[in-house]
């Protein structure tokens, strides 16, 4: 199976259980965080709904240099606006996985603040750090509505709160 495709399954997969949350968010809660060193729910919540977006960044790129561009995160506080970009940064993801030619994934990827380098290898390796980001901040999002009192949706069986499993 080539890369691409196996990227392109786990991240629809992966997109569906992220849009459960998703479609959960509070509209209330956005500048709610658990601890002041903590993320705002605000800021997690567009996180999550960029991350697909690096996918298609990373095969697009050679490197992404944080002096260079600095990180300028969404401030997206309203549900529906959300979905719509994440669903966009998945589509775009989906797009640059299928036109990527498999050796594309080899070639070498940086992420880098100048002369301090965060990661640096093949972009296969890169692609596979977004998703696995984008299961981390997910989690915390799930520990962010456990302590809200909200429904935390199911992503890999069941929770406590969803018996459809």
């Amino acid at each position: 199976m080539k890369l691409s495709e196996m990227f392109l399954t786990e991240l629809t997969q992966e997109a569906e259980i992220t849009e459960r949350f998703l479609t959960q968010l509070p509209d209330d809660k956005y500048d709610w965080q658990p601890h002041p060193k903590s993320m705002t729910f605000r800021q997690l919540v567009n996180h999550v709904a960029e991350l697909p977006g690096w996918v298609s960044f990373i095969l697009a790129t050679d490197e992404l240099d944080f002096e260079k561009e600095p990180y300028q995160p969404n401030e997206l506080s309203d549900q529906e606006k959300l979905l719509d970009y994440f669903r966009a940064c998945v589509s775009d993801a989906k797009k640059a996985l299928s036109e990527a030619p498999e050796e594309a994934f080899y070639k070498n990827w940086k992420l880098c603040a100048g002369e301090l380098v965060f990661s640096d290898g093949p972009r296969w390796e890169m692609v596979r750090h977004s998703f696995n980001q984008l299961t981390h901040h997910r989690a915390q999002l799930g520990t962010y509505f456990r302590l809200l009192g909200l429904s935390v949706p199911s992503t890999y069986g069941g929770s406590a709160d969803d018996d459809r499993f």
